[in-house]
């Protein structure tokens, strides 16, 4: 029968060691092993693998007063490597459970990428967001130079989006939000001005050049103060109104000199921006909590209800009649069916992206790159298609772009000073 080991008395009267030092050497990953369940757990263990059968189990103690030294451990572990006294890493420990060595100095969690260069994530939005902007519109005015109709169009846009919507639904990015009656009450308005305020641009864009279009679009602004001042009652600062005079004043010098201009774009433009307008202004009472790309999944499926209807109404007769077959005899199927497929999803990820980037940076920050964003397009287009302009029509389109561009500056300026006088009376 095997002997049993008593342990080993030693006659010290004190048990007060400032440290458990083991040598200089290194431990084996396979000889110490920290296991973190989490920052919350009440206790970790240090588990040791067993010690070989070369270490003498009746090793003597040795106490000098300031550490607790194991003589054929010591012998042991000079043989596996060196160590420095062993600090345990629990403040990189893993939520989850990961386990993690010990090993000397204190563990420093490993910054990513986007936290080490913020910057050039942020740039790398701004990017995409102009780019797939740039790309939408020109794809879209292409498609409407040999397939004029922007009802039709419109709801391929909603619908490549919608099933994007759904297939990022099923696989979990991101996980659906479940709606109610009460947030499917409060986001059908919102559905509505984005439908009419969809619809009517890509009418103005089928009408007329894509520069005239969104130079009519940046009286945008002009709209929204109006709307904030005689619909919601809030007060506009005098700054703010006296700085949408060159907004009015540079696109009435362009429309009046504009070599595109008929009244359908311009109109459809107009209601465009009054459809937009409402749409922010439903938008505030429509806080339901999610996040913004369940929002505007949501919204995109509403939409496309909508614009259903007066798509068949307006434009299926002739759709059915040679619409689809005069495109197709023009540029052939397989490249009619790609154009309304890129055209939709391009539409998708720009807005997406837009939604993105707002996240991402201060407001100031988003209207100086709307601005900017708006003078990309107008640029491209012009380059891509060839668009003729007059002097004064270029003169009034770059004083309309500067107004928007101090309407934004001041604008977010005031919004970020009620931002921190807010923050001060709460703390």
């Amino acid at each position: 029968m095997a002997s049993v080991i008593n342990p080993v008395h030693s006659p010290i009267r004190t048990c007060q060691f400032s440290s458990l030092y083991l040598s200089s050497n290194k431990i084996s990953p396979s000889f110490a092993l920290l296991k973190a369940r989490s920052l919350s757990s009440k206790a970790s263990s240090l588990t040791f693998s067993p010690l070989p059968e070369t270490i003498k189990p009746f090793s003597p103690v040795e106490t000098s007063g300031k550490a607790l030294r194991f003589s054929g451990w010591s012998q042991e572990l000079r043989r596996r490597g060196s160590v420095e006294p062993p600090v345990a890493k629990a403040a990189a420990a893993d939520a989850e459970g990961a386990e993690i060595e010990s090993a000397a100095g204190y563990g420093k969690p490993s910054k990513s990428f986007s936290e080490k260069f913020p910057f050039l994530i942020t740039g790398f939005f701004f990017f995409m967001w102009y780019l797939l902007n740039v790309i939408f519109n020109i794809l879209n005015k292409k498609v409407y130079n040999y397939f004029p109709y922007p009802y039709f169009v419109s709801v391929i846009h909603l619908l490549v989006g919608v099933v994007y919507c759904l297939v990022s639904w099923s696989i979990g990015l991101p996980k659906r939000a479940p709606i109610d009656k009460e947030q499917l009450a409060l986001l059908t308005p919102v559905a509505f001005c984005h439908a009419l305020g969809h619809v009517m641009s890509n009418v103005s864009f089928a009408a007329v050049a894509v520069s005239f279009t969104h130079t009519i679009k940046a009286l945008e602004p002009f709209f929204n103060a109006s709307a904030s001042q005689f619909v919601l009652g809030q007060h506009i600062p005098l700054s703010l109104w006296l700085s949408l005079a060159p907004v009015v004043i540079g696109v009435s010098m362009a429309s009046l000199t504009e070599l595109s201009f008929n009244w359908l774009g311009f109109g459809s433009a107009m209601i465009s921006n009054i459809a937009f307008t409402y749409r922010s202004i439903y938008s505030k009472k429509a806080m339901t909590g999610m996040d913004s790309t369940n929002v505007y999944a949501y919204i995109s499926i509403i939409a496309l209800l909508v614009c259903i209807p007066p798509a068949l109404l307006i434009e299926g007769p002739q759709l059915l009649q040679y619409g689809f077959r005069d495109a197709i005899a023009k540029v052939g199927l397989y490249k009619f069916l790609s154009d309304l497929f890129w055209i939709g999803m391009f539409y998708h990820l720009y807005n997406q992206l837009a939604t993105n980037t707002l996240e991402r940076v201060a407001p100031l920050t988003h209207a100086v790159g709307n601005v900017l964003k708006r003078v990309f397009v107008i640029g491209f287009s012009i380059v891509v298609f060839g668009n003729k302009i007059s002097t004064q029509t270029g003169i009034g389109t770059a004083i309309a772009i500067a107004g928007v561009a101090i309407y934004s500056l001041i604008k977010a300026n005031i919004e970020e000073q009620k931002r921190k006088a807010a923050a001060i009376s709460t703390s």
